[in-house]
C-alpha cells in the first residue's frame, strides 16, 4: 500500500507493509515538516509530477526510512518525493527521473520481469548491439575460446571479459606493443612510466600494483576507540605509517553527465584509497578540470573569439565546469573529505582546417591518506576464506561504464552512454568508510584482501579478489534494489559504494559487530576455492551466469598492436 502526504511543494509517497495507525501517521505528518496526510487514493491523473524512478529507490529514501525505523515506525518500505510541473513536457534527467500522470498505488509497481541467460552465437553482433567496445582480436579471441569449452558463451561472461579487460580496466594501450618506423620498441608506455620508480625508488612502498600508491611516512599517534565492535574508551599508541597517493580520470561520465559524472570520480578515487592494501584512510582530495572553451556571456576571453563554438552532444563547457566542480565538492562534503585544490584547464584550436578542444571533458580526481605501514601490502586468500560484500543495494547503474568509457563519447548509442553512468550515494560509502576504518584501526586487522567496486562492478571487483585462487560467488546472495535485473546486470552494474573484502572466516562475527554499529549492509557472498575458476552461480536455481578459468579471462586476451610513423 503507497499512502500520500502533500505539501504546497510536493507529494510524499510512503510504501508500506502493514497499515498505520493514526499515531503513526502523526508522527510522518510531523516527520516530513507539516505535510498532511492525503490517504491511499490516487491523485488527480491531469496533474503531471517528476520524480525518481520507479526500479531505483534513491538515497535519500534509504536515509528516510532508517529515520521512520528510529522513530519507532515500523513497516515503511519506501519514501520518495515528487513535484508537481504545470509544464506536460518538463525537463527532467532521464537517469534519475521519469515523468508521472498522477499519482497512484502503482507508483513504485514495476511489471518488467528479469532477462535469462542468454546463450550467445554471434559474439561479434553482440558486441556491437551491447556497445562492448570489443576489438577485432578480442571478439576472435572469445570465438576460439567458446570453441575450446564445446559450448556458447553467455552473456555475463562475454560482458564480464570486455570490462576486466577493457582500456579503462587493463590499459591496453599504455601495456600495448608499439611499432614505429617498422620497428617494435622495446618497452611499453607502462614500462617507460614505472621505470623512474625503479631506478629512483626513494621512499616508495607500494606502486603500480594496488588500488592506489604508498610512500614511507611518518610515525604518528593513531587517536582510535579501544575496539570498534563495541562501546569502549579511546587509546593511543603509535603506529608507523604510509601516505597513500592516488590520481584516476572519470572523463567520459563527466562529459554525459556533469554532477554525478564528477561525484562518482571523485568518490570512486576515495574508494581506491580506502582499498589500497588492506584498507587505509582518505584524508584529502584535488580535482582537475580540462574542457573546450566554455564562453560565459558576461566574460568573453578574447581567445574564444578566434573558433565559432560547437554543437554539443550532451552538456555545455559551462554547463560542465559548474555542475561537475558543484558534484566533486559535493561528494566530498558529503562523505567527509575537503576538496583542498585543483586546477582549470580550456582548450581549443583551430590547425589545417581541423578543429581541437577537449571536447571529451578530462575531469581528474586524485588525493592523499595514510594507512598502517603494516597494512600497505594485500595478501593472498586460501581455499575456504569467505568473500563479504559491504555496502548498498544493486541497480541499472554504470553499466559497461569500463567499456563504454574506452571509445569516443558519442560514438554509441545514447542509451548505452546514459546507463554506463554512475549515481553517487556519499552517505553509503561512509558508512562502508567507518566499518574499514574500524578493521584498520585495530590492533589486528582482521582483512585479507580488499577492492573496490569500480568499473565492472562485481566483475572487476571479486575476480581481483580471488585473482590468485579462484573463488565461487552466490549471485542470490548479492543484495537486489532493482528487481528487473538480469543476471548480467547483477553482476556487472557499477552501483556506488561498495566493497569487497577476503577474510577468515572466524573473523566475520567481529565484522559483523562493526558492520550493525555502524548501519553498514553486509552480505556473505562466497568463498576462495583454490581452483583458479571464477565462478557465479545462483544457489536458487544452480544456473551459472559465469563459469571461466581465470586464465581465460585475465590470462590470454590478445596484446594491443599501435602502429606509427615519422612524419616531418
Amino acid at each position: 500500500m503507497v499512502l500520500f502526504f502533500q505539501s504546497p511543494a510536493s507529494v510524499l509517497a510512503v510504501s508500506v507493509g502493514n497499515p498505520l495507525a493514526q499515531q503513526d501517521v502523526e508522527k510522518l505528518e510531523w516527520l516530513f515538516s507539516g505535510a498532511k496526510y492525503a490517504g491511499a487514493t490516487s491523485l488527480s491523473s491531469r496533474q503531471t509530477y517528476v520524480g525518481p524512478r520507479r526500479e531505483m529507490v534513491t538515497p535519500w529514501s534509504t536515509n528516510a526510512v532508517e529515520i521512520t525505523q528510529n522513530m519507532g515506525l515500523t513497516g515503511i518500505e519506501r519514501i520518495e518525493e515528487f513535484f508537481p510541473v504545470a509544464d506536460s513536457k518538463p525537463k527532467f534527467d532521464p537517469m534519475l527521473q521519469e515523468v508521472y500522470r498522477g499519482l497512484g498505488q502503482d507508483v513504485f509497481a514495476v511489471d518488467r520481469t528479469p532477462d535469462p541467460i542468454r546463450h550467445v552465437s554471434d559474439i561479434a553482433q553482440y558486441n556491437a548491439q551491447e556497445g562492448l567496445a570489443l576489438s577485432h582480436d578480442e571478439v576472435q579471441y572469445l570465438e576460439a575460446l567458446s570453441k575450446k569449452l564445446n559450448r556458447r558463451l553467455t552473456d555475463s561472461e562475454i560482458f564480464g571479459f570486455s570490462q576486466v579487460n577493457s582500456e579503462h580496466c587493463r590499459h591496453k594501450i599504455f601495456n600495448g606493443v608499439f611499432i614505429i618506423d617498422g620497428k617494435e620498441m622495446p618497452s611499453t608506455l607502462f614500462a617507460l612510466i614505472k621505470k623512474t620508480t625503479e631506478q629512483n625508488p626513494n621512499r616508495v612502498v607500494s606502486a603500480y600494483k594496488d588500488n592506489c600508491a604508498f610512500i614511507q611516512g611518518p610515525v604518528a599517534e593513531q587517536f582510535a576507540p579501544a575496539a570498534g565492535d563495541a562501546p569502549c574508551e579511546f587509546a593511543v599508541q603509535d603506529v608507523e605509517t604510509v601516505i597513500s597517493l592516488k590520481a584516476e580520470t572519470h572523463n567520459f561520465p563527466t562529459t554525459v553527465e556533469p554532477f554525478n559524472g564528477a561525484a562518482t570520480g571523485s568518490g570512486g578515487e576515495i574508494r581506491d584509497r580506502m582499498a589500497g592494501g588492506k584498507g587505509s584512510m582518505p584524508l584529502a582530495g584535488t580535482a582537475v578540470y580540462m574542457t573546450s572553451y566554455p564562453r560565459m556571456e558576461d566574460s568573453l576571453k578574447e581567445a574564444e573569439r578566434h573558433t565559432e563554438a560547437r554543437p554539443w552532444l550532451y552538456q555545455t563547457p559551462e554547463d560542465i565546469l559548474i555542475k561537475a566542480s558543484n558534484g566533486a565538492s559535493d561528494f566530498g562534503n558529503k562523505f567527509g573529505q575537503p576538496l583542498i585544490c585543483g586546477s582549470l584547464l580550456t582548450f581549443e584550436q583551430e590547425y589545417d582546417g581541423k578543429f581541437y578542444g577537449y571536447d571529451k571533458v578530462v575531469m581528474l580526481a586524485g588525493g592523499v591518506g595514510f594507512a598502517k605501514k603494516s597494512d600497505c601490502l594485500k595478501e593472498k586468500p586460501a581455499a575456504g576464506d569467505v568473500l563479504v560484500l559491504l555496502g548498498g543495494d544493486n541497480y541499472r547503474i554504470g553499466m559497461g561504464g569500463g567499456a563504454v568509457s574506452s571509445v569516443a563519447t558519442g560514438e554509441l548509442a545514447s542509451g548505452i552512454e546514459l546507463n554506463a553512468v554512475q549515481r553517487s550515494n556519499p552517505e553509503m560509502q561512509k558508512r562502508v568508510y567507518n566499518t574499514i576504518r574500524a578493521l584498520c584501526e585495530s590492533a589486528k586487522n582482521p582483512v585479507i584482501s580488499i577492492h573496490d567496486h569500480g568499473a565492472g562492478g562485481h566483475l572487476n571487483c571479486l575476480s581481483e579478489l580471488v585473482e590468485s585462487t579462484g573463488g565461487e560467488i552466490d549471485i542470490s546472495a548479492l543484495p537486489i534494489g532493482d528487481p528487473t535485473l538480469s543476471d548480467r546486470e547483477i553482476a556487472g552494474n557499477e552501483s556506488q559504494e561498495r566493497m569487497g573484502l577476503a577474510l577468515h572466516e572466524e573473523d566475520l562475527p567481529t565484522l559483523r559487530r562493526i558492520a550493525e554499529r555502524e548501519r553498514t549492509p553486509m552480505y556473505v557472498i562466497g568463498r576462495a576455492t583454490g581452483n583458479m575458476r571464477f565462478t557465479l552461480v545462483n544457489k536458487a536455481t544452480q544456473e551459472k551466469p559465469i563459469d571461466l578459468l581465470l586464465d581465460d579471462m585475465f590470462g590470454n586476451p590478445p596484446k594491443t598492436v599501435i602502429r606509427d610513423k615519422t612524419s616531418e
